[in-house]
C-alpha cells in the first residue's frame, strides 16, 4: 500500500508560481510512475503531467506545456510539481498519483493509488 500526501497548494495571483509535493510512503516508491492530476470546477479530473519510475521521461498536457515541470526524488520518496505563469484556468485541486507501469498510465482508472489533494486557486 502506497499513501500519498500532497501539499503546496494555496492561492496565488495570475502568473505566480506554487511548488506542489507529494510525499509517498510504503513499499518501493521507485518501482511507481507517479502523475499529477487535477480537477477544475465543473470540469472532470485530467491528467497534468506524468514521470517515469526513474525520473528520466516526462509528459505534460497540451495545456500546461511550457509552464510546469514535474520531477521526483526516488531517495526522499518525494514527487514535485513546479508551476510557474499559473493562469485561472489552472484552479483545481491538483492530486498525486502511483501506477505500477514504467511510464505512467494516462486514464485514471488506471491509478493504483491516489492522494487526497491539494487546492491550487489562481485569481486573475
Amino acid at each position: 500500500q502506497v499513501q500519498l500526501v500532497e501539499s503546496g497548494g494555496g492561492l496565488v495571483q495570475a502568473g505566480g508560481s506554487l511548488r506542489l509535493s507529494c510525499a509517498a510512503s510504503g513499499p518501493a516508491f521507485s518501482s511507481h510512475a507517479m502523475g499529477w492530476w487535477r480537477q477544475g470546477p465543473g470540469r472532470e479530473r485530467e491528467l497534468v503531467a506524468r514521470i517515469s519510475r526513474s525520473g528520466g521521461r516526462t509528459a505534460y498536457a497540451d495545456s500546461v506545456q511550457g509552464r510546469i515541470t514535474i520531477s521526483r526524488d526516488n531517495a526522499k520518496n518525494m514527487l514535485y510539481l513546479q508551476m510557474n505563469s499559473l493562469e485561472p484556468e489552472d484552479t483545481a485541486v491538483y492530486y498525486c498519483a502511483a501506477d505500477s507501469s514504467y511510464w505512467g498510465v494516462t486514464a485514471d482508472s488506471a491509478v493504483d493509488y491516489w492522494g487526497k489533494g491539494t487546492l491550487v486557486t489562481v485569481s486573475s
